[in-house]
């Protein structure tokens, strides 16, 4: 008690450390150049870049969730299977044809969940239609979508969004075509969305 006078009548305080700035090739890379986003004005789009088998992604995706919720309506969250080898196409190509048949939504956590909790492998297409249809998707729908024109052109897009971004590895998120980061980067998922938030402030103080 008497120490505690002593340092009050001195005039000292005890304060937390301050919060360690961003710091630009550490914490997050900034894209040169950038890349072009598809929002409105005065949203700030952020990319979420994964792959059903990767058991980061599997990790991140309930503090993501928990994360999106809490954001504003300017702030956009996408997915983007990404396709870092031949080899991750067949999931990207799952994601787009259940978001073909409206089942993306419903059916992105149990995919993850088949993988690292059920230790299936959806990667052969027959199994994953199978699969599918246990989960109340229609197999012919399915299978049609999977092969579409329209799925084939959005899994050339995310293979060239993976290029674009100069991605080495998932997950990583990518705010408004200008940064991109992830958790090994930033030493923590924690620390991460502590990042991707000063990130998007920084773009809406732009905007």
């Amino acid at each position: 008690m008497k120490l505690m006078l002593l340092l009050l009548a001195l005039g000292l305080t005890f304060t937390a450390p301050a919060a360690r700035a961003l710091e630009a090739d550490k914490d997050y890379v900034v894209l040169s150049p950038a890349q072009p986003v598809s929002v409105k004005k005065g949203q700030v789009e952020v990319l979420e870049f994964f792959w059903y088998r990767c058991p980061h992604c599997f990790h991140l995706e309930p503090d993501l969730n928990a994360w999106a919720k809490k954001q504003p309506k300017n702030v956009v969250l996408k997915r983007v299977p990404a396709i870092l080898n031949e080899s991750w196409a067949a999931m990207a190509r799952a994601y787009y044809a259940l978001e073909a048949v409206g089942m993306n939504n419903k059916l992105h956590e149990a995919l993850f969940n088949a993988f690292h909790v059920q230790g299936m492998d959806l990667t052969p297409p027959q199994i994953f239609f199978d699969w599918a249809v246990t989960q109340g998707v229609d197999r012919k729908k399915l299978a049609d979508a999977y092969s579409s024109f329209s799925v084939d052109t959005k899994v050339m897009r995310a293979q060239q969004l993976t290029r674009d971004y100069k991605l080495t590895g998932v997950p990583a998120i990518a705010i408004n075509g200008k940064f991109v980061t992830s958790a090994y980067m930033t030493g923590g998922q924690p620390e991460l969305f502590k990042a991707v938030d000063e990130l998007i402030a920084m773009e809406l103080k732009r905007k």
